[in-house]
């Protein structure tokens, strides 16, 4: 019988127990422990989710002894040192997005994984949704030919509070981080890294993005995007090509399947279920490294993880997106 993997969890807010009950649909893996800053939280969440252990701090989760994994689903701005943490007291990390403040945090992250030899991943489950996989292999055989343009957006709205944590710059606040991550690694996973990164953003009081314009610019093609948290277009993604184009309909960053129209011929459309709440995909990538020894992913590789970040940080330059608690690591 295979041993089970043991997942702690870092945090307890919503995506936290989005993805706990993912986690329950796999039969090879346990819950085990739970950590927040408030030890109530922690129990009270560990109680929902019948979780033995339920800590208040990193420290406690870092040394559990009945910890394989933890799932780092705290806000941007508490990913860096928590996750050295974990690598550092021998935990594997599946991080949440956006990984990091910066790229330089990135790659400290990931040279602490391999110097520790633990495995560790970004949690962007839309590199493993099952569509966009499938959507990925039409690009390749060549589909819709040549890829010419991206277009991709990410807005919601709602009337968020100066202290929310999409206002608050001490929490890394602002669209691009928590909303643009997603279509920037939409026109990543089709073109890769750019040659060039422009931007305009309208900014909040609070000194954060409320509604960012990018353009990246790639030696044949190009990508439009924009993300917002005061409304904006759908949350769709169109990928264009000389022989056609691919539509993902909203909400295009955990699709059930795709639109594909060739030039001249009839749109098709393509089922491509997701499970559960979506989040079992990237669980399987984790899992399946880790019983094969691996310790990066190849649907989620930190080199793309590392890249993206990059572009997030081009993006902050041009429109002047700065964080008071941020650290820029150096680089041996």
């Amino acid at each position: 019988m295979v041993e089970p993997i043991r997942w702690g969890i870092l945090a307890t807010g919503g995506i936290a127990s989005t993805f706990v009950e993912d986690l329950a649909l796999l039969d090879d893996c346990r819950v085990t422990a739970v950590a927040s800053r408030s030890a109530q939280r922690a129990a009270d969440f560990a109680k929902k989710y019948d979780i033995p252990h339920a800590w208040d701090s990193v420290q406690a989760l870092a040394q559990d002894d009945d910890v394989d994994i933890v799932y780092v689903a705290t806000p941007h701005s508490h990913h860096y040192i928590p996750t050295i943490r974990f690598l550092e007291a021998g935990k594997h990390v599946l991080c949440e997005k956006a990984f990091a403040y910066n790229a330089d945090q990135t790659r400290t992250m990931f040279n602490v994984a391999r110097e520790h030899q633990r495995f560790l991943m970004e949690a962007m489950w839309t590199r493993c949704n099952p569509a966009v996989r499938e959507m990925r292999r039409a690009i390749k055989e060549g589909m819709i030919g040549d890829v010419l343009a991206v277009h991709g957006n990410f807005a919601i709205t709602g009337d968020f509070a100066p202290s929310h944590r999409l206002r608050n710059p001490e929490l890394a606040g602002g669209a691009l981080l928590d909303l643009g991550v997603y279509p920037i690694t939409m026109a990543h996973l089709v073109l890769g890294a750019p040659e060039e990164v422009h931007a305009e953003a309208l900014m909040t009081p609070e000194g954060v993005d409320a509604y960012t314009a990018i353009t990246l610019r790639y030696p044949n093609a190009i990508a439009q995007l924009t993300c917002s948290f005061i409304g904006g277009p759908s949350n769709a993604v169109t990928i264009s090509g000389t022989d056609g184009r691919i539509e993902l309909p909203d909400f295009a960053y955990r699709p059930s399947g795709y639109t594909l129209i060739r030039n001249g011929e009839a749109p098709r459309e393509f089922e491509a279920p997701y499970v559960g709440h979506g989040y079992v995909h990237e669980a399987l990538e984790v899992h399946r490294a880790l019983r094969q020894g691996r310790l990066e992913s190849t649907l989620v590789p930190p080199q793309g993880t590392v890249e993206v970040m990059e572009i997030l940080d081009s993006v902050r330059s041009a429109i002047g997106l700065r964080y008071p608690g941020e650290t820029h690591p150096k680089q041996q």
